[in-house]
């Protein structure tokens, strides 16, 4: 039995289910999963037994293959759970799990030996990802290896039948990791624990608290100073904080909770959820018609949510830099009081983000809870060698693929920033040495200039590059289980990606398969003046599509978006753009949508975060219902350009009438899905195309995602989009490896 079903509980299920049939026999982990060999009298308790491993496998458990021979009865006369075998060279781990109700119970109960331990786990919850340092899954492979068992513990180890049987971080107080309270600044030790962190919470206090991944900085959420001073120290302004809440009766006086959001909030994974605010928290969210909730995950959070009712929690990082796992990373600058333990976290893993698109979770980051749940390849590339692919620029993962399988990292984060370059070389080593990974072949992006790309070239192994939005595209195919055959329609659109004209992409329709792609169709390319610059000030795009060779010369429309801007730098940008200096074309979604953004007047004039003009824009048009698209063209050509010049002319007609920011951004979403449409129509027109791929950061948005998705099913197209994984550039990484094995398929 393959899959994951080890450090589970999956040995002693399978020993409870024995005796509950009446067969004898035994279990064993080995090199690749479980064996198990049963002996009755009867053929139809195998049945039963082989469909109730099925039906009641442990909730952390995942079958990935079960192969079943008939061998000679050796006589046992009762069950037994066997020493592991052999360890083999590619076993699954479980992601780290919040805490389950019997321990959330075990907490909660004065006259259990655990009340009030903040480190309780069972077989069914707890750390796994964070803490292990190398395989098989053993205690003294993890960093529970410090914490020798005492004799109770030991005992429910040891016993089959409880549920604590060879679970690999179990603890109680008397052996195991211990929190401390301390004084930020001095480092002083204070007496309380939990409830004195609760009260000093309380007071407007900022603490770092350490939970599975790394630290958060807490702090409460109805204390505008204190959330005020997390900001300063955050350096960051604007973009919306994540609470952490009591319960789901607590996130439903917040927020408005579907059925599907309630679902993915009480979930094991216990993400971020984005929601519809209920209420408005000053200073949470600013600007946006969503909040970012979670609920408590360790026992540790459980304890304190049982003191305050919500907490801010973000991760205890520097601006741009990985969460912080150790103190000694520069956490005392960022807060008063630290709340910490001394169970050693090895791999640190953010929280991970999602919300929901109809009725299915669209990620926009995935990290803890979900690494490193493995994705099976499509059959026909089972069998080829194993390959590293080390992902995009920006919103970075790593990805690994071996005997057929692939493991995704957790969300790294941008590699411009130094320290994200050292974490993804912590991941990259972690990954291929736990999974004893000996990569044939290395894939990176197009760009010459990526730090993943100089990486791959020093690993002295074959290196594939594959170009950014075909890498979208595979992703999606690789994910839905697609084998080599006829090609879709990759709808792909985002910021950036390096073309292979050499120049900048982002609104991409690429009739594309394993064996590669044509660029059926595109955004009409327009100028960043500035560059890079063009993507943080969003009202550079604004100009940008405002201005044509027609107009040239002439002053811009009277807009009230230019008013905030200085005169003399207007002059010298709007110089860029008709000279073309310094203001490389590009065909990208996102800047489409940062000129939208700033020309209703709901973009800031500098994005203190990525994509935070069009999280502006999307925010705007919710609530405003179905709205009429605005017009463009679809010319012909190779490839075909979408013209968005109509649509532009006419928004800014609409601003000149007074017409409200969020009917223009709605009309706006409208007529991107509509072009969407058009585009596929076409392309199936012409090619016999009936499959459309949605993918690409641009994606992440709910609105856009959910009404492209919903046109085109109904003029017939099968829509397939990522589930499993981020629209974002974290799956870069994912159409990277198919790409590989498809090069390696096709070699003789």
């Amino acid at each position: 039995m393959f899959g994951v079903v080890q450090g589970v509980g999956f040995r002693p299920f399978v020993f409870r289910l024995a005796r509950r049939f009446g067969l004898s026999g035994w279990v064993k982990n080995d090199g690749r999963g479980v064996q198990i060999h049963i002996e009755g009298s009867r053929p139809d308790l195998y049945r039963a037994f082989a469909g109730a491993i099925e039906a009641e496998k442990p909730p952390l458990a995942r079958i990935e293959h079960l192969a079943r021979r008939q061998v000679p009865a050796r006589g046992f006369r009762d069950f037994k759970v066997r020493s592991s075998g052999r360890s083999g060279d590619f076993v699954f781990i479980s992601p780290d799990i919040s805490v389950c109700p019997a321990c959330r119970a075990d907490i909660r109960n004065p006259e259990n030996r655990r009340f009030a331990y903040p480190f309780t786990n069972c077989t069914d919850c707890g750390p796994r990802y964070t803490i292990v340092r190398e395989l098989p899954y053993d205690r003294p492979k993890t960093t529970m290896a410090g914490f020798p068992l005492c004799p109770d513990c030991r005992r429910e180890y040891h016993d089959p039948l409880d549920r604590r049987y060879h679970a690999q971080p179990v603890a109680c107080p008397v052996c195991g990791p211990a929190i401390l309270l301390k004084n930020a600044r001095t480092g002083k030790a204070i007496p309380g624990g939990i409830e004195k962190a609760a009260e000093l919470i309380g007071r407007g206090r900022i603490l770092a608290v350490k939970g599975l991944g790394g630290f958060h900085l807490v702090c409460d959420p109805r204390n505008a100073a204190a959330v005020t001073r997390l900001r300063r120290i955050k350096k960051r302004e604007w973009k919306p904080l994540a609470l952490m809440v009591r319960d789901l009766r607590t996130a439903r006086r917040i927020a408005r909770i579907s059925a599907e959001a309630g679902a993915s909030l009480v979930s094991d994974r216990r993400p971020i959820v984005l929601v519809p605010k209920k209420v408005e928290i000053a200073g949470i969210a600013p600007g946006l018609g969503e909040v970012g909730l979670m609920l408590p995950y360790t026992p540790l959070h459980v304890l304190l949510l049982d003191r305050i009712e919500a907490i801010v929690a973000t991760s205890s990082n520097p601006k741009d830099a990985p969460i912080i796992k150790d103190e000694s990373e520069g956490l005392t600058g960022l807060c008063d009081y630290i709340l910490t333990h001394n169970r050693p976290i090895h791999m640190r893993a953010d929280d991970s983000v999602i919300r929901i698109s109809g009725k299915t979770p669209v990620f926009l980051r995935r990290a803890r809870g979900y690494v490193p749940y493995p994705q099976p390849v499509p059959e026909a590339f089972r069998g080829a060698p194993p390959v590293i692919a080390l992902g995009a620029e920006l919103k970075n993962t790593v990805s690994l693929h071996k005997n057929g399988y692939v493991v995704t990292s957790q969300f790294l984060g941008d590699l411009d920033d130094y320290r994200n370059r050292g974490y993804f070389e912590e991941t990259l080593s972690h990954l291929t040495s736990l999974f004893r990974a000996r990569p044939v072949a290395v894939i990176s992006d197009l760009h010459p200039d990526f730090h993943t790309t100089r990486i791959a070239e020093r690993m002295n192994i074959p290196h594939f590059q594959v170009q950014h939005h075909f890498a979208h595209v595979l992703a999606v195919l690789l994910e839905h289980g697609r084998s080599p055959g006829r090609d879709v329609l990759g709808i792909v659109w985002d910021g950036y990606g390096y073309g292979l004209d050499g120049e900048a992409w982002g609104g991409e329709f690429l009739l594309a398969g394993y064996q590669g792609f044509e660029r059926y169709a595109r955004f009409e390319p327009k100028r960043l003046p500035g560059g890079d610059l063009a993507a943080r000030e969003p009202w550079r795009m604004a100009l940008s599509y405002l201005w044509s060779p027609e107009r040239d010369g002439a002053a811009p429309p009277v807009l009230p978006f230019l008013k905030s801007v200085d005169p003399k730098t207007l002059r010298a940008v709007l110089d860029m753009i008709r000279r073309g200096i310094h203001s490389p074309p590009a065909s990208s979604c996102g800047r489409l949508f940062d000129a939208v953004s700033a020309l209703a007047g709901v973009a800031p004039l500098r994005n203190e975060y990525e994509a935070e003009a069009a999280i502006r824009l999307e925010s705007a048009a919710a609530g405003e219902g179905r709205a009429k698209a605005y017009p463009f063209t679809l010319r012909g050509g190779t490839p075909r350009n979408l013209d968005f010049d109509p649509m532009i002319r006419e928004i800014a007609a609409d601003i000149k009438r007074g017409v409200p920011a969020g009917r223009i951004a709605a009309r706006f979403h409208e007529t991107l899905a509509v072009s969407a449409l058009k585009t596929a129509k076409a392309a199936r027109s012409d090619r016999g195309i009936r499959t459309a791929v949605l993918a690409g950061g641009v994606f992440c948005n709910r609105l856009l995602l959910s009404r492209t998705e919903e046109l085109l099913r109904k003029a017939g197209f099968e829509v397939l989009r990522p589930l499993q994984y981020s629209p974002n550039d974290e799956s870069i990484s994912i159409g990277q490896v198919a790409f590989a094995l498809a090069a390696l398929k096709r070699r003789p």
